[in-house]
């Protein structure tokens, strides 16, 4: 059964259990009875995990987010954006929960917004201030949505306005 304290012990691959009541189950047991056989050239090792030559691991050389469900490191995994700041913190919160649980997957979405947020911090701490409507692809959309861009703008400039009024409005009082 998996839970968010799912490890990856909890995935190593034993048929012998008691799976006869799922219907199929073990049908590609038979060699005459696989879908693949004669092409495919069978042998019993397989059954026990990998059934191909595994590359050489990639070097670690950063900070690397593994699966509870995977007892190892995949052979190629990115390292262009380590886990670092608030959504680093986040990012190694959500992957003590397996990948079937929102509590994984709602916290990912988060850190990636919150790196967003890093990043634009990031460039202003480095005097460089981004170019945010084009970013927001703004000419584009005045460009070929205009409508779209009117009632966005709109509804952009009133509650800004709301939001003036409402601080002008507390101070004169």
């Amino acid at each position: 059964m998996m839970t968010d304290q799912t490890t990856p012990e909890d995935f190593i691959n034993e048929r012998q259990g008691q799976y006869s009541h799922i219907k199929g189950w073990g049908m590609d047991f038979d060699p005459k009875n696989d879908p693949t056989f004669p092409i495919k050239k069978r042998n019993n090792e397989e059954h026990q995990g990998y059934a191909w030559q595994r590359p050489p691991l990639q070097e670690e050389t950063v900070e690397i987010l593994k699966s509870v469900e995977r007892p190892n490191l995949t052979a190629v995994y990115g390292t262009d954006n380590p886990p670092k700041g608030l959504s680093g913190a986040i990012r190694r919160m959500a992957f003590n929960y397996s990948e079937s649980s929102y509590g994984r997957w709602l916290p990912l979405v988060l850190a990636d917004r919150i790196n967003m947020l890093e990043g634009v911090a990031q460039d202003i701490a480095k005097g460089h201030l981004p170019n945010i409507a084009k970013e927001l692809g703004l000419g584009a959309e005045w460009k070929y949505n205009k409508k779209s861009f009117i009632s966005k703008s709109v509804v952009v400039g009133l509650v800004i306005g709301l939001v003036a009024y409402q601080f002008c409005s507390k101070k004169k009082k």
